[in-house]
């Protein structure tokens, strides 16, 4: 059994997938990456199939139609056989001595007959034109170097959230929890981090700049253009989001407190999107995303409706219009609009 499985996601991805591929395979014989071509028409196939014939004990491919982010990642899951699993975006890549920081870690934890649900690392945005990069850490909420529950987490900051990039899961767990991402679906990472969270119990947070995250394409899915074009994909998630996790059934405070924190924020992006679309036929549908809340969780919706945000994204006119913006400098925070 290998120590981490790693899948990488590939459409169309000639361009910059071998940069992705070259920082993984520097993980050795502890890792497995499968990569999955997921209906590519460049040569992302040859590519992964070069790779594979390179790296046969390290390296898998997956040919299959195209189903979009979240099949490939379905399929991963199933084609997986290491311990722990980790998804990678085939435009982004991870820091060397970080990802021996954290094989270090999993092996200590094999070693000692351990294991965890879930391994928290920082990520890094790797935007093009930033004289900083701005690095996501989780150091002021959540103790470092040791197995802790969720009764033992601290206070996120708001723009402050545990996304794909800061995880790595406990492959059973996945398949326990029976996570199927939609296909053909757009921003379904927020369901990967999301419906695991009520079965993870012990979790681990390792203060290192593990993953690099590229902003800088036009036609990246969280350039905003492109979001609102979207915006039908981004309101199936955020309602999936509350049809696959009843809030009230989730066990302990403060996960609950953390998994409402990030459900606010997914539905105050979505509704910022629709605002700033500036279309009738938006704001009829975001009158009609916070129908629906109210309609079938009323509970979660008086909490979000009440909230800091649900407010700010509510308040009517152009005044209120303005106001939101406060909001999308939150949200843009944690989506990293381009």
């Amino acid at each position: 059994m290998k120590l981490l499985s790693i899948v990488v996601p590939c459409y169309n991805s000639e361009a910059y997938m071998k940069h992705c591929i070259e920082s993984l395979l520097k993980g050795g014989e502890l890792v497995e990456i499968i990569i999955v071509n997921d209906g590519s028409v460049d040569s992302t196939g040859e590519i992964a199939n070069e790779y594979t014939y390179r790296y046969p004990s390290i390296v898998k491919v997956v040919h299959q139609e195209n189903g979009g982010h979240g099949d490939a990642v379905n399929t991963g899951i199933r084609t997986a056989t290491g311990r722990y699993f980790k998804v990678v975006d085939s435009d982004d890549w991870v820091e060397e001595e970080a990802y021996r920081k954290i094989l270090d870690t999993l092996i200590a934890f094999k070693e000692n007959d351990k294991t965890i649900d879930m391994l928290i690392s920082n990520y890094v945005y790797e935007k093009d034109g930033a004289s900083h990069k701005k690095v996501m850490k989780y150091d002021n909420a959540l103790p470092e170097n040791t197995v802790f529950s969720w009764e033992e987490i601290g206070r996120f900051r708001k723009g402050q959230y545990i996304l794909m990039h800061s995880v790595i899961y406990r492959l059973e767990l996945l398949k326990e929890c029976g996570l199927q991402l939609p296909k053909h679906t757009f921003y379904v990472d927020n369901l990967y981090v999301y419906i695991p969270l009520p079965y993870t119990e012990k979790l681990y947070y390792l203060n290192a700049d593990f993953y690099r995250y590229y902003i800088g394409r036009d036609d990246q899915s969280v350039n905003e253009s492109i979001m609102i074009k979207r915006i039908d994909q981004q309101i199936k998630v955020n309602k999936l989001m509350m049809q696959q996790v009843d809030l009230k059934k989730v066990k302990t405070f403060k996960r609950q407190r953390y998994m409402f924190n990030y459900l606010e924020i997914i539905t105050t992006v979505s509704s910022i999107l629709l605002i700033r679309s500036n279309t009738l036929e938006n704001k009829v549908k975001k009158q009609e995303l916070w129908e629906y809340i109210k309609k079938n969780d009323p509970v979660l919706y008086k909490r979000l409706r009440r909230g800091f945000m649900g407010m700010t994204v509510n308040l009517p006119g152009k005044t209120g219009q303005m106001v939101s913006l406060a909001a999308y400098k939150i949200s843009q925070k944690v989506v990293g609009f381009n």
